[in-house]
């Protein structure tokens, strides 16, 4: 059970939750200041028990707030708006986080997790990809700690440690794969959210399209690689039990899932005209409170076990989450107030990239994301840092859409290889090696080759729009 000052924290995280959608629907800047205000409370309490690599982003935030207030008249205004686009990716992060504590405990998603993992030799890369693209929908990075356990559990009895050794690294790399591909497309995706926070002119449903040829991209490089890199073994592997289960049958309560969670977010999208990230945080949290009803209840009333579940939720799950937490809303934090620091600055003494290439820019992008990502940059810190030191799509000559796809191609590499990222920490651990051995050594040659695929990719998408 997580501390008592951590239970406070994720109960006043969930309150932030419910402040942040009326704001989503034009309710007012009061909201926003409410969920700002509660979230500082959560930080305050998170960070009483807090890593030091947490706090210092903490301390990052506090000196570019104190910079701010020393030196522009304009600060209050500004921050402000840095508060609000942490909250906001906090009540995003929430939402999600709702439907994957609720999902996660489900048979039928184990069940289909293991379908998935027991697959024979020829198939399972790609079925273990393709599953962790359409868990990652719903589970974030969730998805990785679910079927990557469900793929260390299937290789646990495995005599051959070479064998088994080759093929869990392999599982592991197909599931991390297939969860960082929906960052180029998911509307459930923080590093949608955040591009289209930050690139004037950028919607979803104008951008979905080409970023799911990215997702398509990335899952097909992968295959091949992994199809042509194939171990050899000096033993081989024993004859393996036909898989008799039919697809569709364990994949339907996923599929139902995905259906329901995108078909009301993009119905209430064209319903209200709520930007897709409100629909979401509307959405999912009542699609999870629903399938916590249609689930056994606990001892008592159905409605009792619902309330049950969602203090469960806010004390131990959001507060469990805490680190993740302080990371993401400073990281949003420090990149709103960062790039308004240094907007300024960029313009009267750094170099004018108008004057730049807007398809140099584009390619750039690609690359410069995962770079910073090695050096322990978050890409919600370098997207929200160094894309509004870009000129504008408009100004620049280019799509806004051209730009999203740039940027969302180069997060799904750094969620692939950077070590500082959840996911390439989740399988280095499970996968029993350093987080930079399992983001550069096992996926550097497939973040190179997705890199050049992904950069032709979007010079061809900027010549198209």
């Amino acid at each position: 059970m997580p501390p008592r000052s951590a239970r406070i924290g994720g109960i006043l995280t969930a309150l932030a939750l419910l402040a942040t959608i009326p704001h989503e629907y034009g309710a007012g800047q009061g909201f926003a200041l409410v969920a700002a205000v509660l979230l500082i409370g959560a930080l305050a309490l998170f960070s009483l028990t807090a890593k030091l690599s947490r706090l210092a982003f903490v301390a990052v935030g506090i000196a570019l707030a104190a910079w701010a207030a020393a030196t522009r008249p304009d600060w209050a205004q500004a921050t402000l708006t840095a508060l609000t686009r942490g909250g906001f990716i906090i009540a995003l992060f929430a939402s999600l986080s709702a439907l994957r504590s609720a999902a996660i405990g489900s048979q039928a998603i184990l069940d289909c997790g293991r379908f998935l993992a027991r697959q024979p030799p020829g198939r399972r890369y790609l079925a273990l990809t393709v599953g962790g693209h359409l868990f990652g929908l719903i589970l974030l990075y969730g998805s990785i700690s679910l079927l990557g356990g469900l793929a260390a559990e299937s290789t646990a009895n495995e005599a051959d440690q070479e064998l088994r050794r080759h093929r869990l690294r392999r599982m592991l790399v197909a599931i991390q794969r297939g969860f960082a591909s929906t960052l180029c497309w998911s509307p459930m995706a923080l590093s949608m959210a955040v591009t289209l926070s930050v690139v004037q002119g950028a919607s979803w449903p104008g951008a979905v399209g080409l970023c799911l040829v990215s997702s398509v991209l990335m899952i097909g490089i992968g295959w091949a690689l992994d199809a042509v890199f194939k171990p050899t073994l000096r033993t081989p592997p024993p004859p393996r039990a036909v898989e008799t289960d039919r697809w569709l049958a364990r994949l339907r309560p996923l599929l139902v899932l995905l259906g329901i969670v995108v078909g009301g977010v993009f119905a209430l999208h064209l319903a209200t005209g709520v930007v897709v990230t409100g629909a979401v945080m509307t959405v999912v949290p009542l699609v999870a409170m629903a399938w916590i009803l249609i689930l056994p209840p606990l001892p008592g009333e159905r409605a009792a076990t619902l309330g049950a579940r969602m203090g469960q939720f806010a004390t131990r799950d959001l507060a469990g989450y805490r680190g993740e937490i302080i990371l993401l809303f400073m990281a949003g934090f420090i990149g709103s107030l960062g790039s308004w620091l240094l907007v300024p600055i960029m313009q009267a003494h750094g170099p004018d990239l108008s004057a730049v290439p807007p398809l140099l820019i584009l390619a750039a992008l690609v690359w410069i994301i995962p770079l910073t990502g090695q050096i322990g940059m978050n890409p919600i810190l370098a997207v929200s840092l160094l894309v509004p030191l870009l000129p504008a799509p408009a100004a620049l000559g280019i799509h806004p859409t051209a730009m999203v796809v740039a940027i969302t191609g180069g997060w799904a590499i750094s969620g692939n290889t950077s070590p500082f990222t959840a996911s390439v920490l989740l399988v280095g651990k499970l996968g029993g090696v350093e987080a930079r051995h399992a983001g550069t050594r096992w996926n550097g040659l497939y973040a190179v080759a997705a890199g050049a695929a992904l950069t032709l990719w979007v010079l061809i998408a900027a010549a198209l729009l």
